[in-house]
């Protein structure tokens, strides 16, 4: 086994320039301050993904894969809950729903049509173990179903609103779907979430690995992402009225918001998703995209709905009928396109295809 550096420098900079630099704001303000806030911002998203990354390697499954997605959830609601609110300009009503929509397309179009393509150019063809990928399928397009297709069709609410009383059933089926999809994939069914080759060649693959973080490289990182969570939170807070401002000024639509939020917190995952197809993983590069967008979902929402009930926020989840039309075609082309357990190139051209046309029509709707 080789030696592996996890206590990275700027991971541990970073947040705590992120803090100093936010009691700053009693002090400062103006567009280069604003700047700032939002580098540290981004900085301290991802260094606590990787004081994650370190913990979860660290524990093992299932608790790590648990901790990684609970991570990301913090970051994703946090950013939700501090622009609605705090940017009281914005329609907030649909900020979640935007979101988490968002993060679906990335997801489904844009991060696995790029891995496959990634994958394609080097390896021709990829194989993945079919039985997890139809698992995180199924699982994954009935929540997209309760959460932004139904509400436009129950008559207790009008606008693509649930009541209350809707809101946290759904948010409690849609917890307990992917609750039983984590157990599955981490503990009953482990096998159905390992790449064919890894499965004939477990002691090369095993012998490759890097050695584990020592107990206080992992209590160091645990220290450094609760820093991490909580200067997100509190910079994403202080900057969602620089949000308004720049929305308003550049005319674009208000779901834009949603794009940017998701972008960010998706950004990690991409980019490891992508160096998992480059070494001829395709199989982690879909574990890491499917567990995002079960998380993005299937966690935010509920925390979400608690909170919009509790503080008397309305939030509208229905989409409309040109995001209900790009949505049920990226679920369709997925299913057809990872139903043989083997990827090709034109896969992902046509993933990405539809995730550019995504794009496009969100900023010329």
């Amino acid at each position: 086994m080789k030696k592996k550096i996890y206590l990275l420098v700027w991971t541990i900079l970073i947040p705590i320039f992120g803090w100093l630099t936010y009691f700053g704001h009693y002090y400062f303000s103006g567009t280069f301050y604003s700047f700032i806030l939002c580098f540290l911002l981004i900085g301290s998203i991802l260094a606590a993904v990787h004081h994650s990354e370190v913990i979860a390697y660290k524990v093992g499954e299932p608790f790590g894969t648990l901790l990684l997605a609970f991570a990301i959830t913090v970051i994703e609601v946090a950013l939700i809950i501090s622009i609605m609110l705090g940017a009281k300009g914005l329609e907030t009503i649909t900020l979640a729903r935007d979101t988490v929509y968002a993060a679906v397309m990335i997801i489904i179009t844009g991060i696995i049509g790029g891995c496959i393509i990634i994958g394609s150019i080097k390896f021709k063809v990829q194989n993945f173990t079919l039985q997890g990928v139809s698992t995180a399928l199924i699982t994954l397009t009935s929540i997209i179903i309760f959460v932004l297709i139904l509400p436009n069709y129950t008559i207790s609410h009008n606008g693509g609103e649930y009541t209350s009383t809707q809101l946290v059933f759904v948010s409690i089926i849609s917890l307990g779907l992917y609750l039983g999809f984590t157990m599955m994939q981490t503990i009953r069914h482990r096998s159905y979430f390992i790449s064919p080759e890894n499965k004939l060649s477990k002691n090369t693959v095993l012998h490759k690995l890097p050695i584990k973080p020592s107990r206080k490289e992992m209590y160091i990182s645990i220290v450094f992402l609760i820093l991490c969570l909580g200067i997100v939170v509190l910079l994403a807070k202080l900057l969602s009225k620089d949000v308004e401002h720049i929305v308003k000024w550049a005319g674009a639509p208000k779901s834009l918001v949603g794009v940017i939020i998701a972008g960010i917190v998706l950004l990690p995952e991409c980019l490891a998703a992508f160096r998992a197809a480059r070494n001829n993983q395709i199989q982690t590069s879909l574990n890491l995209a499917f567990g995002s967008a079960l998380a993005s979902i299937g966690l935010s929402i509920p925390v979400i709905a608690i909170t919009s009930v509790v503080t008397g926020i309305r939030m509208s989840l229905g989409i409309d009928t040109k995001s209900t039309i790009l949505l049920g075609l990226s679920l369709f082309i997925i299913t057809i396109s990872l139903a043989t357990g083997k990827t090709n190139i034109m896969q992902g051209f046509v993933l990405i295809s539809i995730f550019l046309i995504y794009l496009f029509t969100i900023i010329i709707p």
